[in-house]
């Protein structure tokens, strides 16, 4: 369950976490046409706090919107400002950030007409998102039998939610038969990504990792290609198979909620050693440094507030 907060902030107000409600023929409610993001702030070694490359999460969630041709009704600047309020108001030193712009109550059918653009902004302490010991040991992993998203069917640019019903359908699948989370292929039968997260696998001291043709220009898979390239790893954005990723000597997932989640297994099959590996936990180590502000190198990625 997720852990109440005391306020959400709901078109441009604090109202408390019970109260923020909105209406049963709420067009997105109906047909999917949403976007949103999945931002974590950090309490850091410091003690102070900081929200990790918050500015450039609301610039995508802007550009989400613009693809789906919903105008928000406020500001970059002002949806900043209005993450850290929050924070601040629900006392959180730690925590996952929820923004999320929807299309209101109105018209009902395909075509919102002049329906309100509506945003609203979730703040609650959470912990691993796929647990404690996927960090430490890796996770299983099984290939979906639903493909991913092709370009032309849906714009996979876009953190749009109506997208993240092939996620569910995925997951629970993968759950269903005993695996911790699911691999997606693309419609040409190459490794995509996962449910909510970009991959990564190492074969003879190389990462390789799905080019961006189709997949969601991952913040975490951002940083991770930065910070690997800053500690010598050779990064090859390319496709590759199922049996590349079978056959590599490790193989990570990483997102805003997973971070930096080692594979252990795949379709029944041990990767590497069947256990998480030096490259996976060297990038994990040298990310949770960063985003604990012990490495002031990327300071700037780090936007900082107190409660």
């Amino acid at each position: 369950m997720v852990q109440k907060a005391e306020k959400i902030w709901f078109d441009g107000k604090l109202v408390p976490w019970d109260e923020a409600n909105v209406h049963v023929l709420t067009h997105t409610l109906h047909y999917g046409c949403g976007v949103f993001e999945g931002i974590r702030s950090y309490k850091l070694a410091s003690g102070e706090s900081a929200v990790f490359r918050l500015r450039e999460h609301i610039v995508r969630h802007f550009n989400s919107a613009k693809i789906m041709e919903m105008k928000i009704p406020f500001t970059v600047d002002e949806i900043y400002d209005a993450v850290l309020e929050t924070l601040k108001v629900n006392k959180l030193e730690e925590g996952y950030i929820r923004p999320l712009s929807f299309i209101g109550e109105g018209v009902m059918g395909v075509h919102p007409g002049n329906n309100p653009i509506q945003t609203i902004i979730a703040t609650w302490p959470w912990g691993a998102y796929l647990g404690e010991d996927a960090l430490e040991k890796g996770i299983r992993v099984k290939t979906s039998t639903f493909t991913r998203h092709h370009v032309n069917v849906m714009m996979t640019k876009a953190k749009t939610v109506g997208n993240y019903v092939n996620s569910i359908l995925a997951k629970r699948e993968a759950v269903a038969d005993g695996y911790d989370e699911a691999l997606m292929l693309d419609t040409a039968g190459y490794v995509s990504e996962a449910t909510g997260e970009n991959i990564f696998i190492v074969r003879g001291g190389k990462i390789k990792t799905t080019p961006l043709t189709s997949v969601l220009d991952g913040l975490t898979r951002n940083s991770l290609i930065t910070l690997a390239k800053d500690l010598g790893y050779e990064i090859i954005e390319q496709r590759f198979t199922r049996d590349e990723l079978y056959t590599s000597d490790e193989a990570f997932f990483c997102g805003t909620a997973a971070e930096v989640t080692p594979i252990r297994e795949v379709d029944r099959r041990e990767i590497g050693e069947g256990k998480a590996g030096p490259v996976a936990k060297h990038l994990q180590k040298e990310y949770f440094k960063v985003v604990k502000g012990e490495n002031p190198k990327y300071d700037s990625w780090l936007d900082k507030y107190s409660v």
